[in-house]
């Protein structure tokens, strides 16, 4: 061989370190930005169970206000019909607390679909970043498998294996743009 065939060859040898240095340097920030959106959404999915949870302890507290004003009305009704000869003042009294009952019982009605929506609401975010986060998650495992198979390309001079390692990052590509835009 040449002394201008192995210049050549260490400077196609040179210019392979070069790329392949670039690409895992690529690969590595492509990650830690990954791994910062699988967080951002796995924190979201973990909070949004915490409010969902509050959401439906609240819709419950009222459930249970609303029975307690359903039977003290009921009870209340019972009572009423059964006395006779009442006074008509303390008729009127026995009426208005029937009607704030009622009117009670309808604003929980009311409070409790506002709170059911709401939690409703929280549960679909919920599964939204709980996907996203583990679309992320998935796409991760793609990054990492490539920066492996890149340094052990680096380490035992094959090629083969950094192509196989700029292939994961189609994978990659797939997740992460899956958690964005929902694919299937």
């Amino acid at each position: 061989m040449s002394n201008n065939e192995e210049k050549e060859k260490e400077k196609e040898k040179e210019k392979w370190q070069g790329w392949l240095a670039l690409s895992t340097a690529i690969m590595a920030v492509l990650a830690a930005l990954t791994t910062l959106y699988m967080g951002k959404f796995s924190s979201r999915a973990i909070m949004a169970q915490g409010q969902e949870s509050d959401q439906w302890a609240y819709y419950q507290a009222k459930s249970i206000k609303q029975h307690t004003f359903e039977l003290s009305k009921n009870a209340l009704m019972l009572q009423f019909h059964s006395q006779k000869d009442l006074p008509p003042a303390v008729a009127e009294e026995f009426q208005k607390t029937l009607k704030k009952y009622g009117d009670d019982i309808k604003r929980y009605e009311g409070e409790k679909k506002e709170i059911k929506d709401k939690a409703e609401s929280t549960a679909k975010g919920k599964l939204i970043a709980q996907e996203m986060g583990g679309n992320f998650g998935y796409a991760l495992i793609f990054l990492q498998i490539a920066l492996m198979l890149s340094s052990i390309a680096s380490l035992t001079k094959r090629h083969y294996l950094w192509y196989i390692g700029l292939a994961c990052n189609i994978g990659w590509l797939f997740f992460f743009m899956d958690a964005w835009m929902h694919f299937y």
